[in-house]
């Protein structure tokens, strides 16, 4: 009777202990804001001088491309895809801003953004359209910007690769007495865009439809294709955007300029609770997410950790925590 009495019981606390992980998943915030505070001062311990105005800025500085990069990531992630390619697009867009930055930083700007637009139109059409898998076409995709922008650099682009000054302010510049950087004001007005436009927008709410059950949205008469087309179009303006402000940071332009953001910005979006799988997640977690990668990446500096160990780390994030998501998810 014992035995038989205590059944129940059992069967009653794995549901609770599930519940209890699922809302973990569905409002990480607070305990990634927790993670950050911790970071934020453990981090102070090992070089006083981070907790000063410029080591903070220096934080943000890092932290504003890779969190816009990583919300086009997350966008993509939400449907049940990923961009391999947003770290070239990044590169390529910020190279033909150098490129063209004599003729003005107007010019030079809006050419950067047509690079990330032109590239999300050709991710997107793999995917919405020929129906290609997210991470063949964007890997491809990633693999013949690598080619042509190399053979680009010694003909048609050859020439500056300093970018213009206000690109240049943009990147590294700052205000009220050096405390808050120009690139968080364009990280800000993205974050709104992106934030409002996932939770009050009709395009946000058949993104997460897509992620989650895109034959039920087909079979309701919605057109995933172009819900697609928009995420990958997208995902590739906001890799412009955060390539031409990481080119202002370094006031000059390379073929590896954001090489080492792609698997940070996968991290970001995963840390900040947005699923692999899709339909899950969101980009305020995503932002959290951005800074606390920004920070780690400040303290393992201060420990003289190479980009090496640090790939590495990202790398453990995102299989530790996708491993998470995922026995979460099978137990809901």
């Amino acid at each position: 009777m014992t035995a038989v009495q205590q059944a129940p019981a059992g069967h009653d606390v794995a549901p609770e202990a599930s519940e209890r992980l699922r809302w973990l998943v569905d409002h990480p915030q607070l305990v990634l804001i927790a993670v950050l505070i911790v970071l934020v001062g453990v981090t102070g311990a090992i070089q006083p001088s981070y907790l000063s105005v410029n080591g903070l800025r220096n934080t943000l500085l890092i932290a504003a491309p890779l969190a816009i990069i990583a919300g086009g990531q997350t966008v993509a992630m939400l449907t049940g895809g990923i961009d391999l390619s947003v770290a070239m697009t990044a590169t390529g867009a910020a190279y033909v801003a150098g490129n063209l930055s004599p003729e003005g930083p107007g010019v030079a700007i809006a050419a950067g953004l047509t690079v990330g637009l032109i590239v999300g139109m050709i991710n997107g059409v793999g995917v919405a359209v020929f129906k290609v898998h997210p991470l063949i076409i964007t890997l491809g995709m990633s693999g013949i910007l690598v080619g042509l922008f190399t053979t680009w650099a010694q003909t048609i682009l050859q020439g500056s690769t300093n970018v213009a000054p206000l690109i240049r302010q943009l990147g590294s510049g700052a205000f009220l007495g050096g405390l808050i950087p120009y690139n968080l004001l364009v990280w800000g007005a993205i974050a709104v865009l992106l934030v409002f436009g996932l939770s009050r927008t009709g395009l946000g709410r058949m993104i997460y439809a897509v992620g989650d059950n895109p034959v039920a949205c087909r079979l309701a008469g919605v057109r995933v294709w172009q819900v697609l087309m928009a995420v990958y179009v997208l995902c590739g303006v906001l890799a412009a955007v955060a390539g031409i402000l990481l080119a202002g940071r370094s006031g000059s332009v390379d073929l590896e300029l954001a090489s080492d953001f792609l698997l940070p910005s996968v991290a970001a979006a995963v840390i900040g609770g947005t699923s692999i799988f899709g339909g899950t997640g969101g980009y305020t977690g995503t932002i959290i997410g951005a800074l606390i990668l920004g920070v780690l990446r400040s303290m393992l500096t201060f420990l003289d950790a190479g980009e090496a160990v640090q790939q590495m780390l990202y790398g453990a994030i995102v299989l530790a925590l996708a491993w998470v998501y995922a026995r979460i998810t099978a137990r809901a």
